[in-house]
């Protein structure tokens, strides 16, 4: 036995050890139990399904389909691509031609004609106006935008003249009839004529730049020129009381001395004041616009000593309160610059519609 002794001091036998730490366990509770990851044999029930590609079946439709868009714009930018016929422009040169009826714009040998398909015919007196409408068909850059009537407001605006010129010449008093009745509802609500009430509580006290005064010193000499140059003797009263929202109708004589003159002027005067009174809810500043430019009231006004009522007066006048609002609480970034130069815009075309070389 001696002889084994060395190799009996070699073996080590097995000894027992403590069980390993688990890898998880709940916090929660205090059984010793061991939590088991899911899909383990342990846990009862089916195992999980798999994570669906619909979020990147989706992210790949978008993909493509900005692909496509892309495509698309780069074939509309390519000079290559087919143009449709609206989307060419058929025309090289724009001129002004004198016939025997007036003055005509023409698009190479093509007269430009209005929406009722007759020539537009300028009168001779008019060449700043039959320039006016050469030259924004030389700016358009195709067919398509010719049938937008902000691309063309000048030819517009001739073409409304033209149709209304025709209507009275067959006796169709229908067209100046609407006008005139669309006029003197303007009358009724007329921007020159409502005033600030008397008392504001944004106004310092013995406040001599309120609202009110402004619109009083802007509204007085319309006023004055209107009733001793345009409509002698008629009366115009402002349509609010100081303590009231509710307007005041002028007086009926004024009304149907209106009427009678609104009834009388020309075609070319009544389209240039449509489209003032529409763009400055105005029907005193509109006639005041007019009767200082149209050509038909070169002889009936006097000589003006000062500067003449133009753009920047009616604008001033029809937008008084805006200004004086925007003065006090600031301006609308692209909404009342945008109001401002638009308005201005369209009080340039009907000084250019009314006038001529007399005026």
């Amino acid at each position: 036995m001696e002889f084994l002794r060395p190799r009996l001091a070699t073996l080590r036998l097995p000894v027992a050890r403590k069980a390993p730490r688990p890898l998880y366990q709940c916090l929660h509770t205090s059984s010793s139990r061991c939590a088991q990851p899911l899909g383990t044999p342990a846990v009862p029930g089916p195992p999980p399904k798999a994570p669906t590609s619909e979020a990147f079946e989706r992210v790949a439709r978008k993909r493509r389909q900005a692909e496509l868009l892309q495509q698309a714009r780069e074939l509309r930018a390519s000079p290559a691509r087919p143009k449709t016929a609206l989307q060419k422009r058929f025309w090289r040169d724009v001129s002004v031609h004198e016939s025997d009826d007036g003055l005509q714009i023409f698009l190479d040998k093509r007269p430009v004609r209005t929406p009722s398909k007759q020539i537009l015919t300028i009168p001779r007196s008019k060449s700043q106006l039959a320039t006016a409408i050469a030259l924004e068909w030389d700016l358009l850059v195709s067919a398509q935008q010719a049938l937008k009537s902000e691309y063309i407001p000048m030819t517009s605006l001739a073409a409304r003249a033209i149709d209304i010129a025709k209507a009275d010449a067959e006796g169709n008093t229908k067209i100046r009839d609407d006008i005139i009745n669309m006029l003197m509802r303007y009358l009724a609500t007329d921007t020159l004529l409502c005033w600030a009430p008397e008392k504001n509580i944004h106004d310092a006290a013995g406040d001599s730049a309120s609202l009110r005064n402004l619109q009083m010193k802007l509204a007085t000499p319309i006023i004055a020129y209107l009733t001793s140059k345009v409509w002698p003797g008629v009366e115009i009263v402002p349509i609010l009381e100081p303590d009231s929202i509710l307007p005041i109708p002028q007086p009926e004589m004024t009304r149907n001395v209106v009427r009678g003159w609104l009834t009388g002027i020309p075609a070319f005067e009544l389209a240039g004041l449509e489209r003032a009174v529409l763009g400055s809810k105005s029907l005193c500043i509109g006639v005041r616009l007019i009767h200082e430019w149209g050509e038909a009231f070169a002889t009936a006004r006097e000589p003006s000593e000062g500067a003449r009522f133009g753009i920047e007066e009616a604008a001033e006048a029809s937008s008084a309160e805006v200004t004086w609002q925007t003065q006090h609480w600031g301006e609308v970034e692209d909404t009342h610059d945008v109001e401002k130069e638009d308005l201005r815009r369209q009080l340039g075309g009907v000084i250019l519609l009314v006038g001529g070389d007399s005026s």
